[in-house]
């Protein structure tokens, strides 16, 4: 039992602490000396030491980090976290485009009152969700996809600004909406300390905040100065909702949650107009970033009544801000190989401030974009932050060109790529040039690799991105026959690789050489081969000597290949490295079985089929294996052209659209009747399909 005195103590503290870290964090107002708090923090921590059962979820002293989490685990929203729509038109058109629109919905005609809004700010940083039980902070979650997220509690726990106690009467339940954000003076410290320790400086505040929330060490998130506005609900229970938007952020203000001063309540487009202006003018002041305003409809009784559209609320928009634009020098034009080998053409700028940073590179995007803006190298330009994150060339300044500067041709100064010496090429349907080395360059090494083992690839289990990371950053692997050389030593040693997960790892490795000639074509990652494709080459071709060996017009044989996936397939096997790499998986064991041959003949020959929702028995891979062997194929989308869709539990949309154009709707037993009697006289199959099937 902890004696009454010390429980009293602790009790007295952990409230002196908490109220201190809200007059600092969320009121900028501190209330003691930086000396006075860490003493009152010690003191803290020494009873605790003292008295272990004391300690809580919600104690001050839990917010430095515990131990860190294996992987992100994935978070289902109850309410699901919607994007809003952008009004790009930043003046005030824009905002009377939004209010004519939410008055059209309501059918409100010129007789009725002015709308009333709220207008807050549109923050550049990380959306989260924050789930309180009985008062208690119980789960943080990203936005993800806007239906499920990532569990990031225990870096969330870290940010002082998130109280983890709500203030007086709390609900049972209630989620929390808001940005994680970093301050501008912060993220210049942090830089700046980055620097010192020779570390990896952060482009903009929103990269260092969303890198901080995805941290598997909260540790690290603690060292990250970041905090936190509230801006709206996500599910809640036991609570007696407010009837409008505003009365919902007064009330989260007396719960203890840091609510942005810089809102307001206003009528009418007029309204929204003065509040845009007044934001615009005040945005340089302000300690973060924000790129426009938010507006919403505050009655949430209009706000059902408005509904939404396209999973967007028809109660709100994004109102944007021009973007910043200034002059200056164009010394060189480079270029960067990203990922998918596109070759990127990057400006060296003599440095600009633009948008509260300094600018010293710019993208140019590709030759189509260098061309219609009639970019030189020693052009003066214009450049803008385009959305306030990307540095953008826009155009040059014709007046102050001097004489006639040659044009820049990226293929002409580029004609191999600068970081593997592959062929660069360009197709003629595509804006971006390409570096042909794809299993080769080490640009795109890591890209490369999550697709090679990929689940329709190769299918090697357990080879995620953290761990390619890994592999490649430490020279372990640079092409994809490095990983058939892996040994438990090597991987053992890697971060958070016990062991047993190296051992099946390798073993995910072992299965994986034995393989489908389709999903090993599929696994190198040619440009426009995706998996149908690769099945149709393997089917055609039957061995991997005879599609190596095809030129352009044998390949444009094969059922659905055109002249430029055509073109991609020859280009890939032209180029020495990505043959030697082909070369060397097959030495290390990688082989398959000869294909079977698509069918010619039968009911189902021919016909397209789409699946939605679960199905009781079969994986939507299954079915869709199953339903290819038989002659069809399987689209992703629905319309007039396609024959089935095969239904099964929790079917969105799909079904919806099948039901609207009259295609037939099958369930999973009736598709295997398909497949068991296609092409039988009085099947199931003339049935559904006609006297023409």
């Amino acid at each position: 039992m902890i004696p009454a005195p010390e429980a009293a103590r602790i009790a007295a503290l952990r409230a002196e602490i908490e109220a201190h870290n809200r007059a600092y964090y969320v009121l900028d107002a501190p209330t003691v000396p930086d000396a006075e708090y860490d003493r009152l923090f010690r003191e803290l921590q020494a009873l605790e030491a003292r008295y272990p059962e004391s300690v809580t979820p919600d104690s001050p002293t839990q917010r430095v980090g515990g131990a860190p989490v294996a992987d992100l685990a994935p978070v289902r929203h109850a309410v699901p976290m919607l994007s809003i729509r952008t009004e790009t038109d930043t003046t005030a058109v824009g905002a009377a485009h939004f209010d004519t629109r939410v008055r059209n919905a309501l059918g409100w005609g010129p007789e009725r009152p002015e709308v009333e809004y709220v207008g807050e700010l549109k923050f550049d940083g990380v959306a989260i969700s924050l789930r309180y039980e009985q008062g208690s902070l119980v789960r943080a979650a990203t936005r993800g996809d806007g239906e499920t997220g990532e569990d990031v509690t225990h870096n969330v726990r870290t940010i002082r600004a998130i109280p983890l106690r709500l203030q007086g009467i709390a609900p049972a339940l209630l989620e929390v909406r808001g940005e994680i954000f970093m301050r501008r003076p912060d993220f210049d410290a942090l830089n700046a300390q980055q620097r010192e320790r020779g570390g990896k400086t952060f482009v903009n505040p929103r990269n260092a905040a969303a890198g901080a929330v995805r941290q598997l060490d909260p540790t690290i998130t603690a060292q990250r100065p970041l905090t936190f506005f509230a801006y709206g609900l996500g599910e809640s229970a036991g609570w007696s909702l407010p009837r409008t938007h505003g009365e919902i952020l007064g009330a989260l203000i007396a719960l203890g949650l840091p609510v942005c001063e810089h809102r307001a309540v206003v009528q009418g487009a007029a309204g929204l107009a003065v509040f845009h202006d007044r934001i615009e003018a005040l945005r340089d002041r302000l300690p973060y970033d924000i790129d426009g305003v938010v507006y919403k409809v505050n009655r949430l009784d209009l706000q059902g009544q408005l509904g939404f559209v396209t999973r967007e609320p028809r109660w709100a928009v994004a109102h944007k801000f021009p973007p910043q634009e200034e002059m200056t020098r164009l010394i060189e034009i480079d270029v960067q190989v990203g990922r998918t080998g596109a070759l990127t053409p990057v400006a060296r700028l003599d440095p600009v401030f633009v948008g509260g940073v300094t600018v010293t590179n710019a993208t140019l995007h590709n030759q189509d974009e260098i061309d219609r803006k009639d970019v030189r190298i020693g052009d003066w330009v214009i450049v803008r932050r385009a959305g306030d994150v990307i540095p953008e060339v826009v155009q040059p300044v014709l007046e102050r060109r001097e004489g006639d500067p040659p044009r820049f041709d990226l293929l002409a100064r580029y004609p191999r790529c600068p970081v593997c010496g592959s062929h660069v090429v360009r197709l003629p349907d595509e804006a971006a040039a390409r570096c042909t080395g794809g299993l080769f360059c080490p640009a795109q090494r890591k890209q490369a690799l999550l697709h090679f083992a990929g689940r329709r690839a190769m299918d090697i289990e357990g080879l995620g991105e953290k761990l390619v990371d890994q592999l490649v950053d430490g020279a372990i692997v640079k092409t994809p026959v490095d990983l058939y050389r892996l040994g438990v030593l090597a991987l053992a040693n890697l971060d958070r690789m016990a062991e047993k997960s190296a051992a099946n790892l390798l073993a995910a490795i072992t299965r994986s050489r034995e393989t489908t000639l389709a999903r090993f074509i599929f696994a190198l990652g040619i440009r426009n081969v995706g998996e149908a494709t690769a099945k149709d080459l393997a089917r055609h071709f039957g061995n991997l000597d005879a599609l190596m060996a095809a030129d352009e017009s044998a390949l444009q044989q094969v059922a659905d290949v055109g002249p430029v996936v055509a073109a991609s397939i020859a280009q890939f096997f032209a180029e020495p490295h990505n043959v030697e790499v082909v070369e060397q998986l097959r030495a290390a064991g990688v082989h398959w079985l000869e294909e079977a041959p698509r069918p010619t003949e039968g009911a189902l020959v021919g016909k397209t089929f789409v699946l939605t929702g679960a199905l009781p028995a079969l994986s939507r891979d299954e079915a869709k294996a199953l339903i290819e062997a038989a002659g069809a194929k399987v689209s992703g989308s629905v319309s007039k052209k396609t024959d089935f869709v095969v239904a099964g539990s929790d079917a969105g949309s799909k079904l919806e659209k099948a039901r609207q154009l009259g295609v037939t709707v099958i369930d999973e037993a009736q598709l295997r009747g398909l497949l068991a009697q296609a092409g039988t006289s009085g099947s199931p199959v003339q049935d559904l399909f006609g006297e023409n099937a």
